[in-house]
């Protein structure tokens, strides 16, 4: 329960911290599917803060940070990458890409070496809110292990 409660207060705050004329649906994202949040982003439709951008990811920083540093990483072509689980042999490239960036935005938010935490979030029980593959960098300040519990784990003896 707590879990789900977590995932739908995020929902619910990415969702009221939108402007109510960025809420309008696009016809389709470049996929066909759905638009999304994340393809109003790289359209331009919803302005954002951009970390880090090259041909294949654009990062930007996250509106609901759980950390001084937040930081989502997006492929800009979706291709049928709504979730991790849907991945096949034709995103390896993208998914590649998709790592690739993660210490590119590590060392732009400059915690390259004081360390950071990477997550992808798949499914419902995984709390993933936007149906369009992305990574959360996380960082900026001592994190916990399990994530919310208070207790730090992880220090080198």
């Amino acid at each position: 329960h707590r879990f789900r409660t977590v995932c739908h207060r995020s929902a619910v705050a990415i969702q009221q911290s939108l402007s109510t004329r960025f809420m309008a649906a696009a016809a389709k994202s470049s996929d066909g599917g759905p638009a999304t949040v994340f393809d109003k982003i790289l359209n331009g439709e919803i302005p954002s803060t951009k970390v880090f951008d090259n041909d294949w990811v654009y990062a930007f920083r996250d509106i609901s940070a759980v950390a001084n540093s937040h930081v989502l990483i997006i492929p800009k072509k979706r291709d049928g990458l709504t979730g991790l689980s849907k991945a096949t042999e034709r995103h390896a490239e993208v998914l590649g890409q998709l790592m690739l960036a993660v210490p590119e935005v590590a060392k732009a938010e400059g915690i390259l070496d004081s360390g950071y935490r990477v997550v992808i979030n798949d499914g419902e029980h995984g709390c993933q809110s936007v149906g369009h593959l992305h990574i959360h960098v996380i960082g900026g300040q001592q994190l916990t292990w399990p994530p919310g519990t208070g207790a730090v784990e992880g220090k080198k003896e």
